[in-house]
């Protein structure tokens, strides 16, 4: 049978308010009562009751992450940044995949809140409002990371994804470029339809470059479909020179596709991409990208959590993040 609070103060000969006030690092104990109990706890293998502990604190210093694509490495290291801070500030974590469905986020927001969490950390491609709604009825604080709450109800941690699309066209338009196409995820994606898209329009408008349709290059948010999607770019009647690729997966299944089909980059196109992970730098040239601090957005995410559960004064909801442009071989 398991050991139990009352067994250790049994032991110790002590009341189980003081092996309570022991556990819970309360002062106000015998410096050798304290000895003795933890000698006791030691002995006797107890491990205190989180649940019980929960119950009496009102608190189960338990968080709840929702995330789309947990194999992702867009989202597996930004949660590791959230791990990383959990553990520093004795929070455990449960971690929920939602498939990318607006329903199963309804669900698991439901099982997480009956699950009594202190707070939540939210991440998705957009917000649907019976998500919303239910987020609304929580009585816990909530941190969307890497999702942007276009209603500004939420608190938030993002970069600024049309500035950041906005620059790395730029930069492929100073290289002469005036047929560019986007490479892009769905186009129900906010951050894909909202910021990045309009980031590239913005970066060929203001360099008088006008606008074609066909250059947008709507595709499922995976290597394959990249891939295949690279037969598109190319049976394209007059054809792009460049190419801005929404994340790093999307630009390796191009690059590879246009690398079979017997062209070169950056010979016959220039290829930028937005995130940089470990993709951009393993396949070759490696691919000058957009840096998002993936691990930042995660950490920052659970530190602002803590403050807001804590009742913490904080400076700003909506946080925005630094982030660099790395430039490589894909580029001339």
């Amino acid at each position: 049978m398991a050991v139990t609070i009352y067994d250790v103060a049994r032991v110790a000969n002590v009341s189980m308010a003081t092996v309570s006030r022991v556990v819970n690092g309360n002062p106000n104990v015998k410096p050798s009562t304290r000895r003795r109990v933890l000698d006791c706890i030691e002995e006797l293998g107890y491990r205190p009751n989180a649940v019980a502990r929960g119950l009496a604190s009102k608190k189960t210093t338990t968080i709840g992450v929702i995330i789309p694509d947990i194999s992702a490495h867009f989202y597996g290291e930004l949660s590791r940044g959230i791990a990383d801070v959990a553990t520093m500030y004795e929070y455990n974590i449960i971690i929920s995949n939602s498939d990318e469905r607006p329903e199963r986020e309804l669900e698991l927001l439901v099982d997480l809140f009956g699950k009594q969490v202190d707070g939540l950390i939210f991440m998705s491609d957009s917000v649907s409002d019976e998500v919303r709604k239910e987020m609304s009825r929580g009585t816990v604080p909530i941190v969307f990371a890497g999702t942007v709450d276009k209603e500004n109800q939420f608190a938030t941690v993002n970069i600024d994804y049309e500035q950041a699309s906005f620059e790395a066209v730029s930069k492929l338009v100073a290289n002469g470029h005036k047929k560019i196409a986007f490479i892009t995820g769905p186009q129900t994606r906010d951050i894909n339809r909202d910021y990045k898209k309009v980031g590239y329009e913005r970066a060929l408008k203001e360099a008088g470059i006008s606008l074609e349709d066909d250059y947008i290059i709507e595709i499922d948010d995976n290597y394959d479909s990249a891939y295949e999607g690279w037969k598109k770019v190319e049976s394209l009647e007059d054809g792009p020179t460049a190419l801005f690729a929404g994340n790093d997966q999307l630009a390796v299944g191009i690059l590879n596709g246009l690398r079979d089909a017997g062209y070169s980059v950056p010979d016959d196109y220039e290829l930028i991409c937005f995130e940089h992970s470990i993709l951009a730098r393993i396949v070759r040239p490696q691919l000058s990208t957009v840096a998002v601090p993936l691990y930042d957005l995660g950490a920052v995410a659970m530190r602002l959590l803590t403050k807001l559960m804590n009742k913490e004064e904080i400076e700003e909801k909506k946080v925005l993040l630094p982030y660099r442009f790395v430039e490589r071989d894909s580029v001339k």
